[in-house]
């Protein structure tokens, strides 16, 4: 391992966040915090991944994409950001891509992604867990 991918996995190890798998066409809950004042609450915000940056570094990112009162949002979330509360994957999707920007153009039924019903978890991920 060379001496910046061991930077980064001792700084990685010293946040102590665990991210769940997932990749572009899952539909994931982010709860970020919001500060209101002097109030910090957490808010939801919950659609489709369109893309991940960087992988899982410490400098990796991911695009939420979701339909507001018909208009289409899109939010860039740090993935190892102080902000985040937590990431829960809600449903699998099933692409054949790994950025998904063709969904900006489309409405409707065309906009759907079929839900992957046999997902396996990343054998890596797992052992890495052990």
């Amino acid at each position: 391992m060379d001496l910046i991918a061991q930077l980064e996995a001792e700084q990685i190890a010293s946040l102590g966040k665990t991210i769940p798998d997932f990749k572009a066409g899952d539909t994931v809950r982010v709860g970020y915090k919001v500060t209101e004042g002097t109030r910090t609450r957490v808010q939801m915000y919950e659609g489709v991944c369109i893309s991940r940056k960087n992988g899982q570094g410490i400098a990796g990112s991911f695009t939420v994409r979701k339909i507001s009162f018909g208009e289409g949002v899109e939010r860039v979330f740090p993935l190892y950001s102080t902000n985040i509360d937590s990431i829960e994957v809600v449903r699998r999707g099933r692409v054949r891509r790994a950025k998904l920007y063709y969904l900006r153009s489309r409405r409707g039924k065309s906009a759907r992604i079929a839900e992957d019903s046999n997902y396996k978890p990343k054998a890596d991920t797992a052992a890495a867990k052990a």
